[in-house]
Formats: structure tokens, sequence, C-alpha cells
């Protein structure tokens, strides 16, 4: 079926019912309904019908809004798409990253739809769900670090109606047509790496949390860099934050007790209040940072608070929201418009943890 008898057979459709569903005009059309929600979007542009959540109704037509949507209501004037974001539970690394979507959506006249994903993969498909069925465009993914399998993870993910955009997480070649918009990690932990070796530390260690999806990709980064520069190979340090109750202090030794021996006189830490927990065992142990242990922390959320003023890798993550909420909009926009995946540098700023007032990387 043509785009012209698509938006006729909609019209006909709305003047004869007064509103209708875009899930059900599928159905009946046979049509997808990504391409109806296009559709749709077209027609109220040109002011033939008003477009409600989950599809439309007539101008002059007093129907109620279809029932498919929660909460149906007609669009905030000037809305243009209306996109989905999905949000693991807890964590501030997150709500920089919801900032960045945020004044990235409303800049562009974009309603977001916010929601919590859950730990399970049916738990994410039913959030999903809803969020499809209330009438977004798009989505954008920040899925719960813990999902498993991710085998069945991504096949999902290749399946969703709707377009989608992973953020601040990366998928392999069985996520199908999914963007994707991610901070560098690796790079970041080079950076750091390559900064300390300037300063004249021949061996970084890294230090990161077995839980945190990144620490894969900030292993490799320290690994690379190490290898590149010629560097001793420093220990790695997993340590886990959740679940066993273990005082800082014991999740830490064996750290500590690296520093104490001269084993390590340099680290790279993932995240800030690690570190700033770190500098504080430290200091109880009788060391000091950084004359004992030169120190790069990894975010830059709250690394300019500790006592001792912590040099940092900083993700963008207002960027990476931003770049988000635009690939979905130039998706919806043209969607014949190349798939796009796309790493953000994080920046290195410089502060008194690693003994340098100077900036020396970028």
């Amino acid at each position: 079926m043509l785009a012209n008898e698509r938006r006729e057979a909609i019209l006909r459709a709305v003047e004869r019912q007064g509103s209708i569903t875009v899930k059900a005009l599928a159905e009946e059309m046979g049509v997808s309904a990504v391409t109806l929600r296009q559709d749709v979007r077209e027609l109220a542009g040109q002011g033939l019908l008003n477009r409600v959540h989950g599809g439309a109704t007539a101008l002059t037509s007093e129907a109620p809004a279809p029932v498919e949507a929660p909460a149906p209501a007609p669009e905030p004037t000037g809305e243009k798409y209306a996109v989905g974001l999905v949000v693991p539970p807890g964590g501030y690394y997150y709500a920089e990253v919801i900032r960045g979507v945020q004044n990235a959506a409303r800049a562009r006249g974009v309603r977001v739809a916010l929601t919590v994903s859950g730990e399970s993969l049916a738990e994410n498909q039913e959030q999903v769900r809803q969020l499809v069925a209330g009438g977004i465009d798009s989505l954008l993914l920040m899925l719960h670090p813990g999902l498993r399998p991710l085998d069945e993870a991504e096949q999902w993910l290749s399946t969703l109606e709707v377009p989608a955009v992973l953020v601040e997480r990366r998928a392999g070649i069985r996520a199908g047509r999914l963007e994707q918009v991610a901070s560098d990690h690796a790079y970041g932990a080079a950076l750091a790496v390559r900064h300390l070796a300037g300063l004249g530390h021949d061996k970084v260690a890294l230090v990161a949390r077995i839980e945190s999806p990144n620490t894969a990709l900030l292993s490799a980064g320290h690994a690379d860099a190490v290898q590149a520069m010629g560097l001793t190979p420093g220990p790695e340090f997993l340590i886990s934050t959740t679940g066993d109750g273990a005082p800082a202090d014991a999740r830490f030794e064996e750290v500590v007790r690296a520093v104490e021996s001269g084993e390590v006189r340099a680290a790279l830490v993932h995240n800030d209040i690690d570190a700033i927990a770190l500098v504080g065992i430290l200091r109880a142990r009788g060391m000091r940072v950084p004359e004992d242990l030169a120190l790069v922390t990894y975010d830059d959320e709250v690394a300019e608070l500790s006592d001792v003023p912590l040099t940092a890798v900083a993700p963008p993550k207002q960027a990476v929201g931003a770049w988000a909420l635009d690939l979905a909009v130039r998706r919806l926009s043209d969607p014949a418009t190349p798939l796009a995946e796309i790493l953000l540098r994080p920046e290195l700023r410089v502060r008194a943890s690693c003994g340098a007032n100077h900036r020396t990387d970028a």
C-alpha cells in the first residue's frame, strides 16, 4: 500500500469512528505500527487530524482518546515526537545522562517518558511494551547492568517495534539495527595511565568494581596504554561493594597492603566514592595522597569534594544523553539515514591527588 493510500485510509477511519488506535488500524491494514505512526504524525502536521497517545482523533470529534494508551491526553503544543527512556534504578551516574536527554528534548520539542528497568529480561520487555503501547516513537535504553543472559537480551533488542538507541551500553552484531552512544571508557582509562606515566610512574594499578558494566572496558584501556608506553604491568584489583556487607577497610585491604609495601605508587580507581574511601583508609594507616599514592579517579561526580581534591577522568555524561536524543530524532525524521555508533571521549581534570597542578593530557 502506497503512502497516499495509507493516509487516505487513516483519514477515512478517523472520520468514520471519531478516534482510532495505531495498533488496531495496523492490524486491520496489515501495515507496521511504526509506519502508521509516521503517517499519523504527517497528517497531524498538515492539520487533518489530532494526534494523541497511541492513535488519533478527528478534529471535531468529542470521542475519547484510544483506550490503548495509559492516561491518554493530547500532545502539548509544539511536541514533535515522544521518546521512551529506560534507566537502571539508583546510582548517581545516570542522573547526568538523563539531564542531557532532558535538555536536548526540551530544545527539540520532544516529550520524554521515563521508566526504571528491572534486573530480568522479562521486566525490561514489559517496561518497553508499556512504553510502545503508550505511543512512544523511539526508545533510549540504558538497560540494567546485570541484565542476563546477554544473547537473549540482544536477540530481543533486534526485534523492537520502534527505533532504539543504546545509551552508555554496547551491543554486539545480534542487536540488529540498534544505534549506540557511549563514553569511550577504554580511552578514558588510557588517558589516566598516560597522565600518571608522564609524572614519572612506570607502573599504574587499576582498582575497579566487579559489578560495573564499564570495568571490562577500563581494564582493556588500562592494559593497552601500559603496553603501548612500555610500562611495567600494574596489578588489577577488583572489588565488590554490594551484597557482602564487608566494611570498606576489608574490601580495600589488598590495595592498602600493596601501597604499604611500595609495590603500588600510582593507581586509577573507579569510581569517586571508592577513591575517596581509599584516601581515608590510607590516611588512617599513616599514608598520604599523592605522596604515597598518586591517584586518579574515574567519574568526576564528587571527586573535587574529597579532602585531597582528586584528579579525575570525566566521561561526557550529559553529552551522551544529548547525542542519544539527537540520534533518535534524526532516525524518526529520516528513517533512511545510516545507522550510527558514537563513542564520546572523556576528559582529564587535574587536581591535587596525582601530584601535578597542571593539565598534561586531553
